[in-house]
């Protein structure tokens, strides 16, 4: 290969743009981005090398060096991992295979206040040394090649890079970056390692530094030949809890989830018996911006006997769990464990069931004790969370428990446990209702008697909820009835003369009901006279069984067929709008209308809206 010049990727160039103009409010983070590729890359060394130990050369054991040089005014960041090969170095330092990007730079711009932790997080780190570089040179060997397959990069962060083959004899990659005027501050020991401490101590593999001596004569430092360790060089969750602090737990928990906000809460547990692992696990404060893609892979770390193993291994959580963050270390799973092991492996089965539970508790906890904190998680996950009702049948009721919901007493943060407590003398059920908006919940004219009697209902407006409850069926003891499905039943909450009465309204009512069914029957499967409506004319229910209404409509939206299922017309017999249909010579016009409105008061979209506007203008035109 010969020396070539070429263009970065047209995303690379925003983001460097963006990096080198934007991103000042946290300069210090190039360091940490950079020894953490610098330990990926170890660990990718150690994962190829189980099937392979040749990549391990003369140098077996890993570590990483960071060093300056004053005069030169330069930082070098070297690790002794798997290295880059020409083509890769071209791959991964000029282009970007992120389906992130996008975002990454809508965030970028619209959030600056969190810019400096936005760059790990989806995945561009390396770019971070254009904050205080104006030249970055990288120098590469992939481990197995040979000295003279090196490689060399280098660019000035603008439009292009250079490539040029070197010889080089010790495998690895060396990041050199050549800072910018005013950024001296960043050439001196004690500053790199206030850094590393702060941003990289937990990383298990060692951090070198050589040291400093003071020079009394020249009063002042110089450094040895010496090299030593700067960081703790222990994974954080193998030290004991006890040694570990609050503050330590956090900045851990930044690092592994490029996280600018301290996690909502967390829980550290070596677990013994039949399986033995130990768990690190984060439930963060804010959602990730690819929270609803369901293909996403997990936010969990495994480790096998501290060797890294993968860095999304989703086996270990369930799907709905995907928001939480951290690391799980086994002591009995083998070291060449593959993904399609894990799905078929009995060990990850049991660390998968006891890493659920224990998020579950840390859940309880919070939503027990510090509510205020679980109503801010709510809003974050709350409708990821309902996808384990219909996922994890044997955590069905303790989920339950952790629901949350709008109703017609409250706008938000109604459990299943509140509503029973309010639940009226002699009422057996749980009633809600579904729609596409809170105010259209609040304003369904299939809540005025409930609303009227003081029997509170709750309102569902996740798109979640529907396939929720179609696995949900009762929460202790108290089935759960949709209000918008087949006819109003009250129970014990309906005394005798409202039956009378609307046995004997239905009766008195009955030639109206048969023309109207006549009229309708294209597009009703029935009429009836009904109790639930107070001040509305009309409303549309589904018959018990028929899928809903709302359900179909987020259905036919998502591109879906729904099946067919025509709704049931329940009117008011004391409305003034039905009783004026006895007898009026406009009663087709009428009866449409009526289907129409009860149509849209349940958020429907008319199929002709022309035809709708036509007869309300006849009934308003004077005869």
């Amino acid at each position: 290969m010969q020396k070539q010049t070429l263009s970065f990727q047209a995303e690379v160039k925003q983001i460097l743009h963006l990096v080198t103009h934007s991103l000042y409010s946290n300069k210090e983070i190039f360091l940490r981005e950079l020894v953490s590729n610098a330990s990926d890359a170890c660990d990718k060394l150690r994962f190829e090398a189980l099937d392979n130990s040749a990549l391990y050369e003369d140098q077996p054991n890993l570590e990483i060096r960071v060093s300056f040089d004053a005069a030169a005014k330069t930082i070098t960041i070297r690790d002794n991992g798997i290295g880059m090969s020409a083509e890769e170095a071209v791959a991964h330092l000029g282009t970007i295979a992120k389906s992130g990007t996008r975002e990454f730079m809508a965030k970028l711009e619209g959030d600056q206040k969190k810019d400096a932790n936005l760059i790990g997080q989806f995945g561009v780190g390396f770019y971070s040394g254009f904050i205080v570089a104006d030249r970055i040179t990288v120098e590469s060997r992939r481990a197995g090649l040979k000295p003279e397959e090196a490689v060399r990069w280098s660019s000035d962060g603008t439009g292009d890079f250079e490539v040029e083959p070197i010889t080089r004899a010790e495998r690895g990659t060396d990041v050199i970056l050549h800072l910018r005027e005013g950024e001296e501050e960043f050439l001196k020991t004690w500053k790199l390692k206030s850094i590393i401490s702060k941003y990289s101590d937990h990383i298990s593999l060692p951090i070198l530094m050589r040291k400093e001596e003071w020079d009394a004569d020249k009063a002042e430092y110089h450094l040895k030949d010496e090299w030593e360790t700067v960081n703790k060089a222990a994974a954080l969750w193998t030290r004991p809890k006890s040694e570990v602090t609050d503050a330590q737990y956090q900045e851990f928990y930044k690092q592994i989830s490029y996280d600018s906000d301290a996690p909502l809460a967390y829980t550290h547990n070596r677990v013994e018996g039949r399986t033995e692992y130990t768990q690190l696990l984060y439930i963060p404060a804010k959602a990730p911006f690819d929270l609803w893609n369901r293909d996403k892979r997990g936010g969990v770390k495994l480790y096998v006997k501290r060797v890294f193993i993968m860095d999304d291994a989703e086996a270990l959580m369930p799907v709905y769990l995907r928001f939480v963050k951290g690391v799980i270390d086994s002591a009995d799973l083998p070291l060449n464990v593959s993904r399609e092991l894990l799905q078929e492996s009995r060990d990850v089965k049991a660390i998968r069931e006891g890493s659920t539970k224990k998020v579950l508790s840390m859940l309880e906890d919070v939503a027990e004790n510090q509510k205020d904190k679980y109503a801010a998680f709510w809003k974050e996950f709350g409708p990821v969370l309902k996808e384990g009702i219909g996922e994890d049948h044997q955590n069905q009721e303790r989920l339950a428990k952790l629901l949350r919901f709008a109703s017609t007493h409250a706008d938000e943060g109604v459990s299943f446990a509140d509503y029973v407590g309010r639940m009226k003398e002699g009422q057996d059920a749980i009633y809600y209702i579904t729609a596409d908006t809170l105010t259209a919940a609040k304003n369904s004219p299939q809540i005025e008697i409930f609303r009227k009697k003081g029997i509170e209902v709750l309102l569902l407006v996740d798109r979640v909820d529907e396939w929720m409850l179609s696995h949900l069926y009762e929460y202790e003891g108290h089935s759960l009835q949709n209000i918008s499905k087949g006819a109003v039943d009250l129970g014990k909450l309906q005394d005798e003369e409202e039956k009378k009465k609307a046995e004997e309204a239905a009766t008195a009512f009955k030639p109206v009901l048969d023309r109207l069914k006549e009229t309708l029957k294209e597009r009703a499967k029935d009429v009836r006279v009904t109790t639930r409506l107070v001040d509305s004319p009309a409303c549309l229910v589904m018959e018990e069984g028929d899928m809903s209404a709302h359900l179909a409509r987020m259905l036919k939206q998502a591109g879906q067929k729904a099946p067919e299922s025509k709704p049931i017309l329940e009117v008011n017999a004391e409305h003034p709008l039905v009783k004026r249909l006895d007898g009026d010579a406009r009663f087709d016009d009428l009866a449409q209308i009526l289907f129409d409105q009860a149509w849209l008061a349940e958020g429907g979209q008319l199929e002709d809206p022309a035809s709708y506007v036509q007869r309300v203008t006849r009934l308003l035109t004077p005869a």
